[in-house]
């Protein structure tokens, strides 16, 4: 039972400035390349139990992955997924797991509306997942996380970074390689202030995503002397989005933090129809939201924007090695989260010498913290077998998991978008939780 939660440790992101890097630059149901099996979960009837996890495993670890090929994050499902075949890819490569090939199964997540996800989730269940990577939404992760870590399985996100997940009774058995949204709202409004704003809108989603990170942005923001002028939720199903933007430019902020997904499309014309869009304002985006917008707004709607989603600069080895399993790709968010997501549950997997859902979460924090340093699973695995203890450093940053099953240290990238609607990346920021 997690049920304590960290405060984000100001003075690190305070400092983070002096710890900025250089500026760096689909899949679909098919088979992932080097997977054992690779397919998608078939229908089954609705059923609470199944999965792999229970008691002792059966010698294969089995993967399924509840990740967004459909609604409003499915933008984020080609790297997620590629991060997943990649990592089940070079696994078998190095042996697999306790001498068995790594299998794979995946499912659609959506977003919610509608909800697929409990079924889809049943359909992983009743085909022996001893882990679930998924989902992107933390939404959606909250409507299925009793029904996964029920079934005694692991519960592992690449891309939740709500703090509902800090102090939920998840029986020990829920991970994320995405860091909590203690650390990107901090690192955010510390951006907002360090721009010179002190009076400041959010507009947020009614949601367990957007509600958190609205608040630790308003948290930070205050303490820091700024003012928020409105904090505005709204439904995300609305079609549009007229009255939270009028009661947002009534207060003339200097400048609108927008924590959204796709209805991005929507909220934005309707600030600039209002005099409050991005040539007027300036404007912040999120990780929920920083996407390629070159095919939905006019050229230059959107220059000037800054945003902010967590994971560290991604080297140009990997990004040729996610390329490789998926050649269509042009965005790697959460594609280094979902890689490591896996390579943990692998090491954990092997340091038990179990692939049973609750042996690898006992050893999950083990294998990230407090050993000798590795950063590739061959090589992990290497060491673990001649005695060694290991502390895994990923590529999406070290993880190093805390007790309520997060990364306590974390990189968050902040961008900017060009006059072609697309972010590039300014710096990157690292603190902990």
């Amino acid at each position: 039972m997690r049920l304590r939660s960290h405060t984000f440790r100001a003075a690190a992101v305070v400092a983070a400035s002096a710890l900025v890097l250089a500026a760096c630059g689909g899949s679909d149901s098919e088979s992932g390349a080097g997977s054992e099996e690779s397919s998608s979960a078939e229908p089954s009837e609705e059923s609470d139990a199944g999965g792999g996890g229970g008691g002792k495993g059966d010698g294969t670890l089995v993967v399924g992955t509840l990740l967004p090929q459909t609604g409003d994050l499915a933008f984020l499902g080609p790297p997620e997924f590629a991060g997943v075949d990649l990592a089940v890819k070079e696994v078998n490569e190095a042996g697999g797991v306790n001498g068995s090939p790594v299998k794979q199964v995946k499912a659609d997540s959506g977003d919610g509306t509608p909800n697929i996800a409990p079924q889809e989730t049943n359909n992983l269940l009743d085909a022996g997942a001893d882990v679930v990577v998924g989902a992107a939404s933390s939404s959606v992760s909250l409507s299925v996380i009793d029904k996964i870590t029920g079934a005694g399985v692991v519960h592992f996100s690449p891309a939740n970074t709500s703090t509902a997940f800090d102090t939920y009774d998840d029986k020990g058995l829920y991970f994320r390689t995405a860091p909590s949204d203690v650390l990107q709202g901090a690192v955010l409004a510390n951006l907002v202030a360090s721009d010179g704003f002190s009076n400041v809108a959010i507009m947020a989603r009614q949601d367990s995503y957007g509600e958190a990170l609205a608040n630790q942005v308003e948290e930070v923001f205050t303490e820091q002397g700024g003012t928020i002028t409105d904090k505005v939720l709204y439904n995300a199903d609305a079609g549009q989005f007229n009255a939270e933007v009028d009661q947002i430019a009534a207060n003339d902020p200097e400048a609108i933090v927008l924590i959204a997904f796709n209805e991005t499309t929507k909220i934005i014309p309707a600030l600039t129809a209002k005099g409050i869009g991005p040539q007027d304002k300036q404007i912040y985006f999120v990780d929920g939201n920083t996407a390629d917008y070159s095919k939905d707004f006019d050229k230059g709607t959107l220059e000037g924007v800054k945003a902010t989603y967590p994971g560290a600069e991604l080297s140009g080895d990997f990004r040729k090695r996610m390329l490789s399993v998926d050649k269509s790709l042009s965005d790697f968010t959460y594609g280094p989260e979902s890689y490591d997501a896996v390579v943990v549950t692998a090491l954990a997997a092997t340091v038990a010498g179990d692939d049973s859902g609750e042996a690898v979460a006992k050893e999950i924090n083990g294998v990230t913290t407090d050993g000798e340093k590795c950063t590739e699973y061959a090589k992990c695995v290497e060491m673990i077998k001649a005695g060694d203890d290991i502390d895994y450093d990923g590529v999406s940053g070290p993880l190093e998991f805390n007790d309520t099953g997060s990364p306590s240290a974390a990189t968050i990238g902040i961008f900017e978008y060009t006059a072609a609607n697309i972010f590039e990346n300014v710096r990157y920021i690292t603190g902990q939780v």
